[in-house]
């Protein structure tokens, strides 16, 4: 079974993006934090959506807002400008919860519907998250 559930805050804005045949596409990056010997630290993890979870993420999230991610993990590779082959691992979203927001957010209002058309009411505290930290 591949199934993972992820909490995290966005580090940047989500980018939307379209296939040549039309299909939506949105890709981002969340920070999800985890205790270790007693500290908490961050790891960083691609997220990908698609159709209308990618317009609805592209739509409703921003840097350093909330999210609960659940989806599948998969593991892809290309080659690079150098020729050089490259692997990724990302989540793939089947479903996006949008349930945390930043103040003084000017994204569309806090209040909206989830991946499947359920309404939601964005809630939480977000963590900070500095530029300097962030992988890239």
């Amino acid at each position: 079974m591949n199934k993972v559930i992820l909490i995290g805050n966005l580090t940047k804005d989500p980018e939307l993006r379209y296939t040549p045949n039309g299909v939506a596409v949105c890709t981002f990056t969340i920070a999800v934090n985890r205790r270790v010997n007693g500290e908490n630290q961050a790891d960083f993890i691609g997220i990908v959506a698609w159709q209308k979870t990618a317009d609805l993420c592209a739509t409703y999230l921003r840097k350093g807002r909330q999210a609960a991610i659940e989806g599948r993990i998969q593991t892809r590779s290309y080659d690079n400008k150098e020729g050089k082959k490259v692997y990724v691992t990302e989540v793939v979203a089947e479903n996006v919860q949008f349930i945390g927001g930043r103040t003084g957010d000017e994204g569309p209002s806090n209040k909206g519907t989830d991946s499947f058309g359920d309404p939601f009411v964005n809630s939480g505290t977000p963590i900070n998250i500095s530029d300097d930290v962030l992988p890239f």
